[in-house]
């Protein structure tokens, strides 16, 4: 086999993970790639700081930290999941997002989250906004991973999207439906835990 060929399969195989991620359950002791990575006042840590040479995103959008919390795809999708159907933007369509409430995902490295704790989200391109976690569980934001029961792609929505049924909240729903959504950044994957 030619090292080109050899090159080509390993690249190819290595595009495949994450499609290969979300059609199987993680085996025991084996993680995917981290999808979210939770930074700040966090009490639990399953990672370092961040590395300048390999972190070019989180680099580039001007993210720091020192410790750190990652979530694969299968840990996302282990927490407890909730199903909402709001009218999306995008189509003005109704459509059904599932994934763990956004508070839930915060809470497995922040055990004592606090509603005057502030949550940064912040998008792969480079959106970021601040929510208190009081309108977080007020709202009750999601971290969605599915859609119209597919995962969402990277280039998409996805893979995982902060987002709540804007439908269900009376000071929502009064507005036009491409603005119910400014507080929902799609391609989430980093979340700043901001002490209140």
């Amino acid at each position: 086999m030619k090292r080109r060929d050899v090159m080509t399969s390993a690249v190819l195989g290595t595009a495949l993970i994450p499609s290969f991620a979300f059609a199987q359950p993680a085996k025991a002791g084996r993680r995917g790639p981290p999808l979210l990575t939770v930074t700040g006042a966090i009490g639990r840590t399953n990672r370092g700081p961040l590395n300048p040479a390999l972190d070019q995103l989180m680099l580039k959008h001007k993210v720091t930290f020192d410790k750190a919390y990652t979530f694969d795809f299968a840990t996302i999708a282990a927490l407890p999941g909730v199903s909402i159907k709001p009218t999306l933007e995008y189509d003005e369509k109704p459509h059904a997002l599932t994934g763990p409430l956004l508070t839930d995902v915060v809470k497995v490295a922040v055990p004592n989250l606090s509603d005057s704790t502030k949550l940064l989200l912040r998008a792969i391109d480079g959106y970021a906004l601040v929510v208190p976690v009081a309108d977080a569980r007020k709202y009750r934001f999601i971290v969605a991973h599915g859609l119209d029961g597919k995962p969402m792609p990277l280039g998409g929505l996805g893979p995982l999207w902060a987002v709540y049924d804007a439908d269900r909240f009376p000071d929502m729903a009064a507005k036009p439906v491409k603005e119910r959504f400014a507080s929902c950044p799609w391609g989430l994957y980093q979340i700043d835990v901001q002490p209140g």
